[in-house]
Order: structure tokens, then C-alpha cells, then sequence
């Protein structure tokens, strides 16, 4: 699943939404590569409510977190881990 990768890394080059999210860089590098779907949302939810993710946009923060457990429950699937 790169789209959600794509994306951050699009909004990384491209605007400072990223540095308005998080306050640091370590939460950014860990959400691109474990939780992308979580970071996308999150950002995204953070600028949309200006400035901070309250009722609602907790919601699609959640739905991205549920996004990225399927991803890696299907990965996880497709290598056959017995």
C-alpha cells in the first residue's frame, strides 16, 4: 500500500503540514513506515481543524488506524506466516 506513503511524503515536500501536526520528526518517520494510513489521517485531521483534531476527526484518525491493522493483517496473510 504506497498511496498513503505517497501521500506523506507529497505533503511533506510540499507544504509544512507535517511540522504543524507533530512537534517532532521521530513520530512522522515511525507513523510513515508502521502507521501511514494514522499519519495521513491525523495530519490531515490537524489542519482541516484548524489546529488540532477534536470530535469527529478523531473518528477518520481511527478509521486510518483501522486502515493500516488491515494492511498489515493482509500482508501478513499474503506471506502465508504459519
Amino acid at each position: 500500500m504506497i498511496s498513503p506513503r505517497l501521500a506523506l511524503f507529497a505533503i511533506w515536500i510540499f507544504s509544512n503540514w507535517l511540522d504543524r501536526a507533530f512537534d517532532g520528526w521521530i513520530v512522522p518517520v515511525l507513523g510513515f513506515f508502521l502507521l501511514p494510513w494514522t499519519t495521513l489521517a491525523y495530519t490531515v485531521m490537524w489542519v482541516a481543524g484548524s489546529n488540532g483534531v477534536n470530535g469527529f476527526e478523531w473518528f477518520i484518525v481511527i478509521l486510518g488506524f483501522f486502515f493500516d491493522l488491515a494492511s498489515h493483517a493482509e500482508s501478513r496473510g499474503l506471506r502465508g506466516s504459519d
